[in-house]
């Protein structure tokens, strides 16, 4: 696996670093924080967000927190999406068989919990509160894989298997949140339409520089015509039909943010899956694993652009929303994933990975209830700017919580750790 300390420096700390500036920014100068993530890049352009001028007419301006969410987190979601696709389509891929099947359920249990926690209190808190925050629902169904991962690492040891289970609901737990993202919240007025210019970007660049070439190279061991595509163009082919497809789910009123989804199905890929964030990667030389490795520091810089225009919510902004995401997470999160790991791993018969407990679910459930990231981002397009939202987000930024509660849980449930 790798490193845990490699992984949490590549793709962390520049976000925690951006969050912490971002809240130390908004409670001493709300005024200029505000000011800076809303500041217009470029006015009436063909990217941005919609929205009336002053004669009625529906214009796009591209702000910062526009370019940072909608755009260059697309980045970051391809990533995951790369490491999902891999799971699902490639020989020994994570997410494949039987093997898959009680992680599977207990993502769903880790989603329908909170769910159910969240809309749950908001109903008893009264019909104004649930009017108000009912469009979170999803927010606490996040898992961020860095901070989970880590976490599980330093509670289970590095040789449980009970991390392995948990890497595999953390992504399949982020799959989801991208359906979610997609289906529920759209980012304006669905113009389906629009969705056949990403899936002809991506069905175009998968036949012409991908099929074709192995195709023509049939029978020819040197692989002339692949080789030559591949030098000749490199990975320009796929940021085009990526640029296409970003600008047809914006178009589309789906969230921008997934549009580079489409394409990364369509880049040449390896034969074989060697695990999540796998150190063997290093020495693959598909494609898409090279795309994934040149995009490594650009995406560790967005993160933490993202921390810094999204984690700027004010203390006193905390209300109802921040105390049902918190408790969407730590409470619906451990019962939702203990509950149908269990029916999978013993009605259903499934089983559960040699050297993990039942009990050892509850643990599992507390590590997976840091959202932060995805919950953050969740929260961004839940709501409209204003206090629900500081309020959601707040919610999210306390999530760090569950980690403390995790190393509870694994010394009141006698969690026995494995190094090796």
């Amino acid at each position: 696996m790798y490193r845990v300390w490699n992984f949490v420096t590549n793709y962390s700390l520049f976000l925690i670093g951006g969050a912490i500036i971002a809240l130390i920014w908004a409670n001493l100068n709300p005024d200029s924080y505000h000011y800076f993530v809303e500041f217009a890049i470029v006015d009436d352009f063909f990217i941005g967000y919609l929205h009336e001028d002053e004669n009625g007419n529906l214009i796009r301006t591209l702000t910062l927190h526009y370019l940072v969410n909608d755009v260059l987190m697309a980045l970051f979601f391809a990533i995951a999406a790369k490491e999902v696709w891999e799971a699902v389509i490639l020989k020994n891929g994570s997410l494949r068989g039987k093997k898959a099947a009680t992680p599977l359920f207990a993502t769903a249990g880790g989603m329908f919990g909170p769910i159910a926690v969240y809309l749950g209190l908001a109903a008893v808190m009264g019909s104004e509160t649930y009017s108000a925050v009912a469009n979170g629902w999803a927010i606490p169904t996040a898992t961020d894989i860095a901070f989970s991962y880590l976490v599980g690492r330093m509670v289970f040891g590095a040789g449980h298997p009970a991390v392995r289970f948990l890497l595999l609901l953390a992504i399949a737990d982020d799959a989801a949140g991208l359906l979610i993202l997609a289906i529920f919240y759209p980012s304006a007025e669905l113009a389906p339409e629009w969705l056949l210019l990403s899936l002809g970007a991506s069905v175009g660049a998968f036949i012409l520089f991908n099929w074709l070439p192995r195709r023509l190279d049939k029978g020819d061991q040197l692989r002339t015509r692949s080789t030559f595509v591949r030098k000749t163009f490199s990975f320009w082919p796929y940021a085009v039909a990526g640029c296409l497809s970003w600008y047809g789910f914006q178009e589309s009123g789906l969230h921008p943010a997934l549009g580079l989804l489409p394409i990364v199905p369509a880049i040449p890929h390896a034969d074989r899956a060697f695990g999540f964030f796998a150190d063997a990667e290093r020495h693959l030389h598909d494609l898409l694993n090279q795309m994934e490795h040149a995009l490594k520091y650009p995406v560790e810089i967005i993160l933490g652009l993202f921390g810094l225009l999204n984690a700027g919510v004010e203390f006193s902004s905390m209300g109802p929303a921040t105390w049902l995401v918190l408790a969407g997470l730590i409470i619906g999160k451990p019962i939702g994933i203990l509950l149908f790991g269990w029916v999978a791993a013993k009605p259903l018969g499934l089983g559960i990975p040699e050297g993990m407990r039942i009990i050892d679910l509850v643990v599992i459930g507390f590590v997976a209830a840091i959202g932060f990231t995805v919950s953050l981002f969740v929260a961004s397009v839940a709501f409209d700017a204003g206090p629900v939202q500081d309020a959601a987000k707040m919610g999210a930024l306390f999530s760090f919580f569950a980690a403390v509660l995790s190393f509870i849980a694994g010394k009141v449930l006698m969690v026995e750790k494995q190094e090796n």
